[in-house]
């Protein structure tokens, strides 16, 4: 827990919820031990989402399609989201789920593994939603920033890793190491890189936002 754990219960007792279909799929994720994008990320996202008013979103990270829902609901009309998964169990279930919603016209999910697919992609994407295997994030990194769009946003979910982001690496479990230098490598390559104005928040399990500047990369 990254914040006090009774603030964050007050935080989300505020929060207005989303619609009867969404709340079904996170009980059903609940259920099962699938990891989704906690509440005060959901309500993040449909703030960036009403401010920044995407056209093209990218999701790296979709499991059983809960997030990719999620934007899809709140985005602008005629919002087009591209998500990528490599679990074939989770691939079924989020397309199904895509089904029960109506939402196959507005979401595309693309099958593999996020570095490959990423690696052939092409055009541009006005919002990105980071969140895939936390230590994979920088290796994803130079793809994902050549196709965000000029002033586009780049949001990556679970960066402070329940607040032993700020621990030395022996003080964390030895299996865990590996990612927690490399999520700080991460977050050191978003708050150092000019092309980007990035701010480190405690929402959730921790959040980046990223802006690309004009005349970047």
């Amino acid at each position: 827990m990254i914040t006090d754990e009774r603030m964050s219960a007050f935080i989300d007792s505020l929060d207005t919820g989303n619609t009867p279909l969404l709340n079904e799929i996170e009980r059903e994720a609940r259920q099962t031990n699938v990891p989704i994008i906690r509440t005060q990320t959901q309500s993040l996202i449909r703030l960036l989402l009403a401010v920044g008013r995407p056209t093209a979103i990218l999701e790296v990270g979709c499991a059983i399609g809960f997030s990719a829902l999620l934007m899809s609901e709140y985005a602008p009309e005629g919002c087009h989201i591209t998500t990528i998964e490599k679990y074939d169990k989770r691939i079924p279930i989020a397309r199904e789920n895509f089904k029960r919603a109506g939402r196959e016209d507005r979401i595309t999910l693309l099958e593999g593994d996020a570095a490959d697919i990423l690696r052939d992609m092409d055009g541009a994407f006005d919002f990105i939603f980071m969140d895939a295997a936390k230590g994979q994030y920088i290796h994803f990194l130079p793809d994902v920033l050549r196709l965000l769009s000029t002033g586009g946003i780049l949001l990556s979910d679970n960066v402070l890793q329940d607040g032993d982001i700020l621990e030395s690496r022996f003080a964390v479990t030895r299996r865990n190491r590996t990612i927690h230098g490399r999520m700080r490598e991460y977050l050191y390559a978003l708050k150092h890189d000019p092309a980007l104005e990035t701010v480190i928040l405690p929402v959730g399990d921790g959040v980046t936002i990223s802006v690309k500047k004009d005349g970047k990369l």
